[in-house]
């Protein structure tokens, strides 16, 4: 089965221009644990999500990619 890409956490570092080790200290997260979330061979719980959000100023929903295909 294909690896299904949930989030968008990479994505928005990059338009932020932010890095992963700085996301990582600012939510208080091991640097390899949030290497994982960026390639979608783990996702963050709901309240990481939502620090994420808060720290990259943007809202939670662009932290994750649509269930549905465009119509």
């Amino acid at each position: 089965m294909a690896k299904v890409e949930i989030n968008r956490i990479k994505v928005a570092l990059a338009e932020t221009r932010r890095k992963n080790k700085w996301l990582a200290e600012q939510i208080g997260k091991d640097e390899s644990t949030v290497s994982q979330w960026c390639t979608n061979a783990r996702q963050p719980s709901l309240e990481n999500l939502l620090r994420i959000a808060n720290v990259l100023d943007i809202d939670i929903r662009e932290l994750l990619n649509s269930t549905k295909e465009a119509s």
